[in-house]
């Protein structure tokens, strides 16, 4: 159980609601457990440990100063007590969690072999507790309530170190929040500083608010956490804890926003193709047209309706800028003989630029996607190796950096796109992702690179990649020469001009 045990998780909270009875505790796991299974989430019952003796200065077990302490005191459960619920946690079919206070708990946590070590907002800077924690070899999930940038980056930093597996949750440490201080924007926050983690929502308003968990849903915490507890004739939750009717409601709402906003990219319903194209403009003749007759702008006309097999105006063109800053006309031509006042038949217009252009586009969206930004200055080059008409099956957009002494060079490939196998005589390079994935086959091995993984290819070292997702590579080397890449494929143009071509309408 590593990090994909954070994927749409839901944390529950029992924290002191057993009121020191483990016959209520073993109640409110019941109850917790069938509103889970009924709704059909993962989720986490999560207790919290506290070696009471130790963790309250023996001077202070009798204050009433410090308003947690009788809390604490007059809640008290026993270790093998914690281990029963632990157990029935398993039985109803949830994960088992804990927060550890003090560094004894961790070795409790430990001993009962429980699944998850949550670490409390008041805790994330107690760097013996975390030191403790982190030696525990557990997933940990960190609240972060309370805490600035400064000493967020420090906690990041600290398990990154120490190479364990954890999640950040943001957190607002007022019991219950007001809807004003929520500052739900703080996850979209995490989320862009630590894009290698996941990040959810540790969540303390009123049990009946559904609209904040949507909202976290919708800015895509993975993990959602709240209190739980069950009320009695004696028993009263407080303001932050949900019955277990009120967590039933909560997980709906949570499950509908995910519904709401589930996301598949270029995914485009039928109806929605249905709706637009009866919208549409279609091309139709202005005049009566002969078979194989040139058909220019003044021939023709647009209007709706867009009848079936006809050509959208979208689609026409009557003519396209090449690559090379040269007015490049497209044929179009009659299919046939067409009255006037005729639908157009749908034919296809795209020539080599077009397929350039297409291309381009697609590497600009890798690049705004990827939040790569490059200068003003730079050089743009396609490769296609086997003719600039097969460049989205072979081939790469290389943008050229500098090159001196040194070279720096950004090579963007869409998904699926090959470079062939080659070697250089002269030019060392490494290549580092920045974005996507890159399998690359050096000296006749695979290797998977993801974003921050680099590979050294030294002088005369076989090579070639491709790209399942889309790439961003950035290639640092020795100064590039021209002639210098050695293809093993007879077909591939041995002269540099014949297999790229410069682009200068980036």
């Amino acid at each position: 159980m590593r990090e994909d045990v954070f994927d749409k998780l839901f944390v529950l909270d029992m924290a002191n609601n057993h009121q020191g009875s483990l016959e209520h505790g073993l109640d409110i796991v019941r109850a917790v457990g069938e509103k889970v299974r009924a709704q059909g989430v993962k989720a986490a019952l999560k207790f919290q440990y506290r070696d009471l003796d130790t963790f309250i200065h023996p001077d202070f077990t009798d204050s009433k100063e410090y308003k947690h302490i009788p809390r604490f005191l007059g809640t008290r459960l026993r270790p093998e007590d914690f281990l029963e619920l632990a157990r029935e946690v398993r039985a109803r079919g949830m994960i088992t969690m804990c927060t550890p206070f003090d560094e004894a708990s961790v070795d409790l946590i430990l001993e009962h072999d429980l699944d998850i070590i949550k670490i409390a907002s008041c805790s994330s800077q107690d760097w013996p507790l975390l030191e403790k924690i982190a030696s525990a070899d557990k997933p940990v999930i960190c609240s972060t309530g309370g805490l600035v940038t400064r000493e967020l980056d420090n906690l990041v930093s600290f398990f990154r170190h120490r190479k364990v597996p954890f999640a950040l949750m943001h957190c607002v440490s007022v019991y219950p929040t007001p809807l004003k201080d929520m500052s739900l924007d703080r996850i979209d926050f995490l989320r862009s500083r630590y894009p290698f983690l996941k990040i959810g929502f540790s969540t303390h308003e009123d049990p009946d608010n559904l609209e904040v968990v949507k909202i976290a849903v919708a800015k895509h915490a993975a993990i959602l956490e709240r209190h739980v507890g069950l009320e009695t004739e004696t028993v009263k939750l407080n303001a932050y804890s949900s019955r277990p009717e009120q967590l039933e409601k909560w997980f709906q709402a949570a499950k509908e926003a995910a519904v709401a906003c589930d996301f598949v990219r270029d995914r485009i319903l039928p109806e929605e193709r249905t709706a637009l194209d009866s919208l549409k403009r279609g091309v139709y003749a202005r005049r009566p047209l002969k078979k194989g007759e040139p058909i220019g702008r003044e021939d023709i006309f647009f209007a709706m309706p867009l009848q079936p097999e006809q050509m959208e105006s979208g689609k026409y063109k009557e003519g396209l800028l090449s690559y090379s800053r040269t007015p490049r006309h497209i044929a179009f031509a009659a299919d046939r003989d067409y009255a006037a006042g005729e639908p157009i038949r749908d034919q296809e217009m795209k020539d080599v630029s077009a397929i350039v252009f297409e291309l381009i586009h697609d590497v600009k969206g890798l690049l705004y996607e990827s939040r790569v930004v490059i200068g003003p200055e730079f050089k743009v080059e396609l490769s296609h190796h086997y003719g600039i008409e097969n460049i989205r099956e072979v081939g790469a957009v290389i943008i050229d950096v500098v090159n001196r002494e040194y070279c720096k060079k950004l090579i963007v490939q869409v998904p699926g796109q090959y470079h062939p196998e080659h070697y250089h005589k002269k030019k060392e390079e490494t290549f580092q992702v920045l974005y996507g994935d890159l399998i690359v086959h050096y000296n006749g091995e695979e290797k998977i690179l993801r974003p921050g993984d680099q590979i050294l290819v030294e002088r005369g070292a076989r090579h070639d990649f491709t790209t399942r997702t889309g790439v961003v590579v950035e290639e640092i080397s020795t100064t590039h020469v021209r002639n210098d890449s050695y293809y093993l494929d007879d077909k591939v143009a041995k002269d540099p001009a014949a297999r790229k071509t410069k682009f200068d309408l980036w």
